[in-house]
């Protein structure tokens, strides 16, 4: 006990960087980093493929133009088959970007690089007034 209160500064500076360094994984369950621009920005100009890890059933409802479906419970066996250029840039969405965030991990496993999680998800892009198509 005399140890901390000798030392409370050397260990509120590490509690403080301990702090510092979680922040990037905490902001990253809540969604990516990508935002809707971004996202188009990506399929315009390197030719991403967006891929929705939604159910079938929310996929049908609404998705991303061009979106190709592999739930999220599917995506390490089938995201091979879809996506077999590793090179190109994925974007991962769902409807609100928290499955989307796990999925980047699972891609970024597989050896999809430059995989990344759209912020917000869905209704991100609905918000940026972007085209939905439904199946």
């Amino acid at each position: 006990m005399n140890f901390i209160v000798e030392n409370w500064m050397i260990i509120a500076v590490a509690l403080a960087s301990g702090t510092m360094l979680m922040l990037p994984v905490i902001q990253g369950a809540t969604g990516g980093q990508l935002s809707a621009a971004g996202a188009v920005q990506l399929i315009n100009r390197e030719k991403a493929v967006v891929v929705d890890v939604c159910e079938a059933d929310e996929f049908a409802a609404g998705h991303v133009g061009g979106a190709r479906n592999v739930p999220f419970s599917e995506l390490e066996k089938r995201l091979p088959e879809v996506v077999k250029n590793k090179a190109l840039p994925v974007i991962l969405v769902c409807t609100t970007g928290g499955r989307a965030a796990r999925a980047e991990g699972v891609a970024k496993k597989l050896g999809y690089e430059r995989a990344q999680a759209m912020a917000g998800g869905l209704k991100a892009w609905k918000e940026a007034n972007l085209p939905i198509e439904k199946a």
